[in-house]
């Protein structure tokens, strides 16, 4: 005698035939746990560090052996750099890349107290950070006080020393790193789904019934997606320049090597998206490929917040990546007044990742 049927075990085999088919797509996996688990660590990482990170230099001749020096060296996110180079330091100063010069004079000495004067030095390039750091280094002196039992402002009196220079902008930091973001997701997701449906529906075929080249179509096809996205650099730019007062130092010259630099980093990218059309098997198989070579970069590459606020053993992994140099690139050219021939460190090892990328592209992608 038959058994009725089981709608239960209909609905557990059902059930256990769709999470086979869930557990098997790369795209659920990836987009489920790969992706929330990455953003958790990264802003983890952000989140457990003790605020902005400053880079302080100590003046030449500057007392360094004293109770301040020894309580600010206990913050995690000061960090104190080398100042032997008055030419380099003052540039430094000028072009924002340390919050400032600290000097520490020791002004009295009994047997029971000492007290300081502590000169802080800085520039209008690098508001964002002295603003904060100002208030820190004051309330650590007063934290040492209160330690001592002495009273307030005791231990020593902080003067700020700011020069104007160029304002520098919240904006002056996002927007490269919003144009760096742009352009690798127009490379890597842009040329990954063109040359995949090119191959799926036969145009490529098609193409080799003509006397059209495969080197004229690579090229054709990707001298328009540049083409595309200069343009879309040049909206991001010039909206960004008018609208929010983004820095140009140099005007038009440093927006014609802005594009160039674009240009650059742009070839590069598109590499990552040959190699992603030539592994995936179907179309629904492409953005966990190039989300795994995107994604690390969007948020270690200091795109939104300084690769310096990154924990120093992650900072390496960080350096390592083409949107790191292209950000570095941009930055200095357009706040700092760099030209394209004092970025050459950056544009090299932009260039050395396009000569690996294309090598892999060229064994890995696939016309058919």
């Amino acid at each position: 005698m038959s058994q009725p049927y089981s709608q239960f075990r209909a609905l557990l085999a059902i059930t256990r035939a769709s999470l086979k088919a869930v557990l098997r797509s790369p795209s659920a996996v990836i987009f489920s746990i790969f992706f929330p688990l990455i953003f958790i660590l990264v802003f983890g990482f952000i989140g457990g560090s003790s605020g902005p990170t400053y880079r302080i230099a100590l003046a030449h001749g500057s007392d360094t052996s004293n109770i301040i020096l020894d309580s600010l060296k206990k913050f995690s996110n000061i960090r104190f750099v080398n100042a032997d180079d008055s030419v380099a330091l003052d540039a430094d100063l000028r072009k924002g890349r340390i919050t400032g010069v600290l000097d520490i004079t020791r002004i009295i000495e009994t047997s029971d107290q000492a007290r300081y004067q502590v000169h802080f030095y800085a520039t209008t390039a690098s508001a964002d950070k002295f603003s904060t750091f100002l208030p820190l280094l004051e309330n650590t002196i007063t934290r040492i006080d209160r330690a001592r039992m002495q009273g307030a402002s005791t231990t020593g009196n902080v003067i700020p020393v700011i020069r104007q220079v160029r304002k520098y902008r919240t904006i002056d930091f996002i927007l490269p790193g919003q144009l760096g973001f742009s352009l690798l997701s127009a490379g890597v997701f842009g040329v990954a789904f063109l040359f995949f449906n090119l191959r799926q529906q036969l145009v490529i075929k098609r193409f080799f019934a003509t006397p059209v080249s495969k080197t004229a179509i690579v090229l054709g096809e990707g001298l328009s997606r540049v083409i595309f996205q200069l343009l879309t650099a040049i909206i991001i730019i010039g909206i960004g320049h008018f609208a929010f007062q983004f820095t140009l130092v140099h005007g038009w010259m440093t927006f014609l090597e802005i594009m160039v630099l674009s240009f650059i980093a742009l070839l590069v990218f598109m590499g990552f998206g040959f190699i992603v059309s030539g592994l995936a098997k179907t179309e629904g198989s492409i953005p966990p490929f190039a989300n795994i070579i995107t994604l690390p970069q969007f948020l270690l590459a200091g795109t939104f917040f300084s690769v310096d606020a990154f924990p120093a053993w992650l900072q390496p992994l960080c350096r390592m990546l083409p949107l790191t140099y292209f950000n570095d690139a941009m930055r200095k050219i357009a706040f700092e007044g760099a030209h394209l021939t004092d970025c050459w460190p950056q544009i090299g090892v932009l260039l050395l990742w396009g000569a690996i990328v294309y090598i892999a592209a060229i064994k890995i992608f696939k016309w058919e």
